[in-house]
């Protein structure tokens, strides 16, 4: 089974403008209880990302959220891909959060808890162990 970014992602992702400042934005994700925000311009087309590290260093609440945020480059992967293609995207850059995107626009956001979710439902198991051979007593890769 192929599982895909859109089985996995979030899909109700709430979005904020450059504009908004760093303390609507910090209590937003405290009410919602999300760890990253995608910043988006007029016609909502990501141009960064505001994430819970962004917000612990020491920002005054009147800061906008295009002075902190996360914007070169800002990861994002299509909703279509496979689930892999995402895992790749986001330990090759040490990320926790990746936007999902469908034609530029945003349609979900995927973070290093729903892999987390995804291992523990499925409970999956190694193949293709390896197995001892019978004639050279070695394990066979």
């Amino acid at each position: 089974m192929q599982i895909k970014v859109s089985d996995l992602m979030v899909p109700d992702v709430i979005i904020a403008t450059p504009y908004d400042t760093v303390g609507e934005l910090r209590g937003l994700m405290t009410d919602e209880g999300v760890h990253a925000i995608p910043i988006v311009d007029a016609e909502d087309v990501p141009l960064g990302i505001l994430t819970s590290s962004d917000l612990m260093k020491d920002v005054p609440p009147d800061t906008m959220a295009c002075e902190v945020m996360t914007t070169v480059p800002i990861f994002t992967v299509s909703k279509y891909s496979d689930i892999h293609v995402a895992a790749r995207i986001m330990r090759n850059h040490k990320l926790h959060h990746v936007v999902v995107t469908h034609e530029k626009q945003i349609v979900g956001i995927l973070s290093s808890f729903d892999f987390l979710q995804l291992i523990e439902e499925h409970h999956f198991v190694m193949k293709n162990i390896p197995t001892e051979s019978k004639r050279h007593g070695k394990a066979i890769k």
